[in-house]
């Protein structure tokens, strides 16, 4: 069936990495503490031929001299591991954890590698394998995805001293995982076609509503007392968002919804597909904007809009005023990031992937005023309405190059990395909602039964299990 296939790729799609972030203060970035990056360039071998749930197994236990971290189920989870994981998500997000932040994001890794344990075990006893042609495939993904070139994700992970293997344990579980829920509840799951004609009725009722590009995080509760332990996690990490780190990097880490694989998107929804605490948020969020913690069904969410998109009959008649393609003057908005005189070449470069990840989070004027909020050290100024002809040659070449409404690409200054951005009035298109086909509602209905298994799966790993955790 076309749903079972899908539901898998859905749970092992490809990683989203942000560029390796760095302080905006002109500071190099403190490394994390971590082993050598000697294994950076080499994988561990596997106990069984191609199989890497075995190999992350063995790697985990060749540094369990290092000390323990935690046991679960007689499985050490050595310290090593819980540092290069910890090294792989500062690496990877674009803020910048103080010591008292990661001292608080270390617990949660560890929880994070425990629930892995758990499904790698699981696997295992299941006689799941996975193979290094399948976890390549992930990685080739990554590289794709962010644009690098071969090799480069490699010299990323090295120069945060973070062993490719790190890397590879993590999509290997995620793998594992897939592959052993669809084996132990993928002949049970039948969507039926009478449940697609409903699905399809509800979705027709409300093709004059707004539908919603969304993505979460999800933590569960799975005991009353663990209620405002689980509420403390999603706060801090709902800081670790509003400080630049990426919403799929957070969700990756530490979403326990079979959405992290694809770093926690959710993809088009509207209202009934969610619960209606969730959708009533989303009604008052601006696109771009990351929610506080909700309390739902199972768990608190941090929900991210990425977009609302609207049916042509509801747009309004004004909604796009004509906009000059060649303007004498344009309102604009100026974001630096401050990287002091004569910096040197890699911190110029590190400056630079920031801003580019930055510019692909600014959707309008509007939500400018808040990234130094978000993100420490940046300076946002309001230029006003500014004549073209007294900028440099390069803003107006950039300028011209970027939309109405839209975000310049970084520019060098000798202030820094700078972007400015277009206040003019976008062009608005009656975009968006094009109704699902019969074969994507299948799909869609079969994943979301496959996700409460999922849940449900691993909740009863977790009240079975034997976890001990050590002394951080």
């Amino acid at each position: 069936m076309i749903a079972r296939h899908r539901f898998l790729i859905a749970l092992t799609g490809a990683l989203a990495l942000a560029a390796v972030s760095i302080p905006v203060n002109g500071a190099p970035a403190p490394k994390p503490a971590a082993k050598p990056a000697q294994a950076a360039s080499t994988k561990p071998g596997p106990t069984k031929p191609g199989d890497e749930v075995a190999a992350a197994q063995a790697e985990s236990a060749a540094h369990s001299a290092d000390g323990v971290a935690a046991v679960v189920n007689d499985s050490v989870i050595s310290t090593y591991d819980l540092r290069q994981r910890v090294a792989l998500f500062v690496a990877t997000s674009n803020g910048r954890p103080t010591d008292e932040q990661l001292k608080a994001i270390r617990p949660q890794i560890l929880k994070q590698l425990e629930t892995e344990r758990l499904q790698l075990l699981e696997a295992q006893k299941n006689n799941i394998t996975v193979s290094a042609e399948e976890v390549d495939k992930a990685i080739e993904n990554i590289v794709k995805d962010n644009h690098l070139q071969a090799g480069q994700l490699e010299g990323l992970l090295a120069r945060a001293d973070v062993a490719i293997g790190t890397l590879r344990a993590q999509i290997a579980a995620q793998i594992a995982w897939a592959k052993t829920v669809q084996g132990q509840y993928g002949d049970r799951v039948h969507v039926t076609k009478e449940e697609i004609d409903a699905e399809m009725g509800r979705i027709n009722a409300g093709a004059n509503k707004p539908h919603f590009a969304v993505s979460e995080i999800f933590e569960s509760v799975d005991s009353p007392e663990q209620e405002s332990k689980v509420l403390k996690d999603m706060q801090n990490l709902k800081e670790q968002l509003s400080q630049g780190a990426p919403f799929p990097t957070i969700a990756r880490q530490f979403s326990q919804n079979p959405t992290a694989a694809q770093g926690g998107d959710l993809g088009i929804i509207q209202e009934g597909e969610i619960p209606k605490e969730i959708y009533d948020a989303l009604l008052k969020m601006r696109i771009g904007e990351v929610s506080e913690p909700i309390r739902s069904v199972g768990g608190f969410y941090i929900i991210g809009l990425r977009d609302r998109l609207e049916s042509p009959a509801n747009m309004p008649k004004d909604a796009a005023p004509p906009v000059d393609p060649n303007p004498s003057s344009l309102a604009l908005m100026r974001v630096l990031l401050p990287i002091g005189a004569k910096p040197p070449k890699e911190l110029v470069q590190q400056a630079g992937n920031a801003a580019m990840a930055l510019r692909s989070r600014i959707t309008s004027c509007a939500m400018v005023s808040d990234i130094p909020k978000q993100m420490k050290g940046v300076q946002v100024f309001n230029l006003g309405t500014m004549r073209l002809a007294d900028l440099s040659a390069e803003m107006q070449s950039a300028i011209k190059n970027t939309p109405s409404g839209g975000v310049t690409a970084p520019l060098l200054s000798s202030a820094g990395i700078e972007l400015l951005v277009r206040c003019d009035r976008a062009v608005v298109k009656p975009h968006g909602w094009i109704a699902p086909t019969r074969d994507s509602v299948e799909n869609q209905l079969f994943e979301d039964k496959m996700g409460v298994f999922s849940r449900q799966y691993m909740r009863d790993l977790r009240r079975t299990a034997d976890v001990e955790d050590k002394k951080l």
